[in-house]
């Protein structure tokens, strides 16, 4: 499993509008120019995280981006999924019907326990965790 640049820039993000907050929204640009990220790509990745809910948003001269949650209710898992789709290692874990070797497949349990790790550890790291560290 390898996380894409919009996962790891989703994370960038949010820690931006996190430690930039001072109740104002913040201007696309600002972070771009902090991040130094392009403001086409930022837009795509900010769509995906306004979408699962992650954003508020506001146009016109004052506009921009903040959290819509504080950053111990936004868990790291979930942002990657936002951006990321399934974290699953393999394919076959996605949708079990697509292996016909499953029931005798030596390996199953040991990918199953590697998504299980995984998930676990996304799981308990929030946004503030990350700022902290």
């Amino acid at each position: 499993m390898k996380i894409s640049t919009k996962g790891r820039y989703a994370l960038r993000i949010m820690i931006d509008l996190a430690t930039n907050d001072k109740g104002e929204f913040i201007a696309l640009k600002d972070i771009a120019e902090r991040q130094e990220v392009s403001n086409k790509y930022l837009e795509q990745i900010i769509a995906m995280l306004n979408k699962a809910g992650y954003l508020e948003t506001a146009r016109g001269n004052n506009g921009g981006y903040k959290l819509a949650k504080k950053p111990s209710e936004c868990i790291v898992g979930d942002i990657l999924r936002a951006t990321e789709g399934e974290l699953t290692p393999i394919d076959c874990l996605k949708d079990t019907g697509i292996c016909k070797r499953k029931e005798n497949c030596k390996t199953y349990s040991f990918w199953e326990g590697l998504e299980q790790v995984i998930t676990q550890y996304v799981d308990s790291k929030s946004l503030e965790d990350l700022i902290k560290n």
